[in-house]
């Protein structure tokens, strides 16, 4: 059986009596615990001379070899091309959108580093899994230095229009790079779609009859595979005695009241001030359900050396306080403003006891929030999904209210709906959404992608293979 080899910019294997994982970090496990598997990626450490030694350990079957970089390179890779040039131009930020050389430099420095640091490590049969936009160049690189095992690639970020992204200098070199993969996902089709265009019109590939595509001299299967959620896990969670206390916390709290919540990275993607004007607006509209209703915000801090995100939280901070000082009485105050990190277990008990959960990027790949959210609730009293047009999920969860962010009348007219949709109704969508969640899992994604990657190396020609 192969063995699968994932690459990521970080690794996160289970800690004995620590943090619950994330979704992917789950799926990825359980992937690897299932093919013998190998996670490789950065520790998270700097050092200031960047050495290439691999430090590994394992845990629940599953072995994680990572390297340091050094302080030059957190700055212009992660912090720079990564975090300031890809992030926000793949999220449409332009306007954000830093273009510096060195940070160029730097993103190819790093992945040149992992390639030449994971080669030693690569096998026969290996099949080699990609996470992600900070290692876009990874499998050429690895190409040139005699790699060709099946090498496949997952963008967990949307993909921008062509429009969009030839504002990137040197953006042919990028999307070549794709081109030394054997199979490249995305999460939605709209974002399939843009990769395409692409390809064909700045480009100058094709469409192959078998769905493949054709540019710089080489073939690749691009592929829409959404990520789903491990929704069973998620469920049992949800009912931990961690969440139950967590759920009567939240229910003692709301005195009655009806809680909206939202829960995000503090990121300007999540599109989290137009969320708090847009339910400004709902109390300005709605002066009726004044008192009857508060918001929750959970908005963690991340990437706090870029100077954007500490901008956004400054920004964000000012603007709850605004709408309290306006709006609030005595008792009742209608934005509750939180940048402390919950665990999921934690989490898992506040989704099921807000009435709204609202889910409203400005755009974002998929946005795993909502599918959390559904898979908390139950069915005899479950709460209401609003979700923005542009997050990925809203291409599997149509039953959702689906509004536009920019719009503070069109979100503030859905919460208005969702606080007065009658139980019949709640019910009827909430358990067409869990269907969905649990039919499209994170294991039937696993599966799917490994599936591509088996198949892409079974394809590959005796004579060039890399065996040793």
């Amino acid at each position: 059986m192969s063995r699968l080899v994932v690459v990521s910019n970080r690794v996160s294997l289970p800690e004995p009596g620590g943090a619950s994982q994330g979704g992917l970090a789950v799926a990825i496990n359980a992937a690897l615990r299932q093919y013998s598997g190998l996670w490789f990626g950065w520790s998270g450490q700097s050092t200031p001379e960047f050495t290439g030694r691999i430090s590994t350990r394992s845990a629940e079957g599953v072995t994680a070899a990572t390297i340091d970089l050094e302080e030059q390179d957190v700055h212009e890779y992660y912090n720079g091309f990564a975090n300031r040039t890809l992030w926000p131009l793949f999220h449409y930020r332009i306007d954000l959108t830093a273009f510096e050389r060195a940070y160029g430099s730097g993103y190819a420095r790093v992945n040149r580093r992992f390639a030449e640091t994971l080669r030693p490590l690569i096998e026969r049969d290996d099949m080699i899994w990609v996470q992600d936009y900070h290692l876009i160049p990874m499998a050429r690189e690895l190409r040139e230095r005699g790699v060709e095992n099946a090498i496949g690639f997952f963008l967990h970020i949307p993909w921008p229009a062509r429009e969009i992204l030839v504002t990137l200098p040197r953006h042919q070199q990028l999307v070549e790079a794709l081109f030394h993969y054997d199979v490249v996902g995305f999460q939605t089709q709209e974002w399939l779609d843009a990769f395409i265009a692409y390809v064909r019109y700045e480009a100058g590939g094709e469409v192959l009859p078998d769905g493949g595509l054709r540019a710089f001299g080489r073939t690749l299967r691009a592929v829409a595979l959404p990520i789903g959620l491990d929704a069973e896990e998620f469920a049992t969670m949800a009912a931990s005695a961690p969440a139950v206390e967590s759920f009567e916390r939240m229910q003692e709290s709301k005195i009655g009241r009806k809680m909206l919540l939202g829960v995000d990275r503090l990121d300007y993607s999540k599109g989290l001030e137009e969320r708090l004007m847009a339910f400004e607006r709902f109390l300005a509209d709605h002066p009726e359900h004044k008192r009857e209703v508060f918001m929750l915000q959970i908005s963690t801090h991340t990437r706090s050396d870029v100077e954007e995100y500490q901008d956004i939280s400054a920004r964000l901070d000012a603007l709850s306080g605004r709408i309290n000082g306006a709006c609030a009485e005595m008792d009742w105050i209608p934005v509750r403003n939180v940048h402390r990190p919950h665990g999921r277990d934690e989490l898992a008990g506040i989704y099921r006891a807000a009435d709204v959960c609202l889910v409203t990027p400005l755009r974002d790949g998929m946005n795993l929030v909502a599918k959390e959210f559904v898979a908390s609730q139950v069915e005899d009293d479950p709460g209401v999904l609003i979700l923005s047009r542009f997050a990925g999920a809203a291409s599997q969860m149509k039953e959702a209210l689906i509004v536009n962010p920019f719009s503070q009348e069109d979100v503030a007219d859905a919460i208005n709906r969702a606080l007065k949709m009658d139980i019949s109704e709640r019910r009827a969508r909430w358990r067409t959404l869990h269907e969905g969640v649990a039919k499209h899992d994170v294991a039937a994604w696993r599966n799917a992608f490994v599936m591509l990657l088996e198949g892409a190396g079974l394809e590959q020609p005796p004579e060039k293979s890399n065996r040793k």
